[in-house]
């Protein structure tokens, strides 16, 4: 990590900057794979697992035998950890269901909303080096409560053929049965647009490598909505004299080994714990299985000196990270001050780890600053609201004249027109 010390806030700016992706070659690179898939549709995904899997499939769908295989595969120890982390999810989402009031705008005028799940929605889960079944879980658990009518679920296979079993348990415990063997780019392409195999959905959530990534940015320009615009993981933690630099390291680790292109940022008003956490980040790094992942996400990462938490407060704000960890015994004093971040976790106990698996909070969250103006996963994502309203004679009687004034003003006459006529019914009642 790099080390910053006592910087003047004219150069935040700059520091707070993520590293820079050359994305010309990559944008082709995706292009042509949603042309392919969108002309040739299972044809292309076929082709696609053979070059990027070395995978020979007659089918993408997963059997209901493959599912009661991968059942048997996954540990009772790991079935029951992800039980746990399913019944949290289930009860924060479920929090989240709002009773719509209806409001009378003025006398005979009632207007009111009402939630409707979207009916077809996709979902990517990655299964290369880090097979993700807790975002099965992250994203299923909404889909359901939200009641979408159509759930589509597509994830890599290895070369057999086969997804992870703990991915496919997943799906199943929380009742998705349309699983689809589709990595890549080429999975968001099926999603988009469909092919004879893979329904097409309204709207596509998940994590990804920079080819799904960039994949989901290019369909969302036709069309298809997608959760959120995404870039690299990251975390940012700041900390006090009362942080504990063995946990703040293993919390910049955690987020580290993510991958390569990942961003972690220490902000501290104290050298000591900032000299000491960078002790502990070394010990702990060479003892870790993913080590020289994590080894270059440092590379692009930061560790810096400010001069008062409120300061690390605000170069915070201006990052906008994806988690936000305050390490501090008075962590719950900061709450109001934090305007731009995904997830935030308070106290030293609190790890950006409990968020990803078991809290109940959602881990697809806003990365790249998106977190200034965008939200994490929720059950909302998954649903759309419709606006009602009824207006009796009384009503249009009240607010008919001001439509009336208005809609002349823009000179849109018919839409004059359509109040007029009713008010001269009502009129010569």
């Amino acid at each position: 990590m790099e080390v910053f010390k006592k910087i003047k806030t004219e150069s935040w700016e700059a520091l707070s900057s993520r590293p820079k992706i050359d994305d010309n070659d990559l944008n082709q690179t995706v292009l042509s794979i949603l042309d392919n898939v969108k002309q040739n549709g299972d044809e292309a995904l076929t082709a696609y697992a053979k070059k990027f899997d070395k995978a020979d499939l007659n089918e993408f769908l997963v059997t209901e035998t493959e599912i009661r295989i991968a059942n048997k595969l996954v540990s009772e120890e790991l079935k029951q950890a992800i039980n746990i982390a399913k019944q949290n999810i289930e009860k924060f989402h479920n929090s989240q269901f709002v009773e719509e009031e209806v409001v009378e705008t003025t006398s005979g005028v009632e207007c009111w909303r009402r939630s409707v799940g979207i009916e077809k929605v996709g979902l990517y889960i990655p299964g290369g080096s880090a097979p993700l079944f807790s975002t099965v879980l992250m994203l299923g658990i909404p889909a359901k409560l939200a009641s979408c009518k159509e759930i589509v679920l597509c994830t890599p296979c290895n070369e057999t053929g086969e997804i992870n079993p703990a991915i496919l348990y997943t799906a199943n415990l929380i009742g998705i049965n349309k699983i689809y063997k589709v990595g890549g780019a080429q999975a968001i392409a099926a999603m988009a647009y469909g092919t004879k195999t893979i329904p097409q959905v309204y709207k596509i959530f998940g994590p990804g490598n920079q080819f799904v990534t960039k994949a989901k940015e290019l369909v969302q320009q036709n069309g298809i909505a997608i959760d959120m615009p995404a870039g690299p993981s990251e975390v940012l933690i700041i900390a006090d004299k009362t942080g504990n630099p063995a946990y703040i390291a293993a919390d910049l680790l955690s987020q580290a080994e993510h991958g390569e292109d990942s961003q972690v940022i220490l902000l501290t008003d104290n050298e000591n714990l900032l000299n000491r956490t960078l002790i502990e980040l070394n010990k702990q790094l060479v003892e870790l299985p993913r080590v020289e992942i994590a080894k270059k996400a440092l590379l692009n990462s930061k560790a810096v000196l400010l001069n008062n938490i409120d300061e690390c407060i605000a170069f915070s704000n201006l990052y906008a990270p994806e988690h936000l960890i305050i390490a501090s015994n008075s962590s719950s004093d900061y709450i109001d001050s934090i305007v731009n971040a995904g997830s935030v976790f308070l106290g030293n106990y609190s790890c950006e780890s409990a968020g990803d698996y078991a809290s109940g909070t959602n881990h697809t969250l806003p990365t790249n600053g998106y977190a200034r103006n965008y939200s994490g996963v929720s059950l909302e994502s998954f649903q759309k609201k419709i606006t009602f309203q009824k207006i009796n004679k009384e009503g249009l009687k009240t607010i008919g004249p001001s439509i009336e004034i208005m809609a002349e003003a823009e000179e849109l006459y018919a839409h004059k027109n359509a109040v007029t006529v009713r008010l001269k019914d009502i009129t010569n009642v």
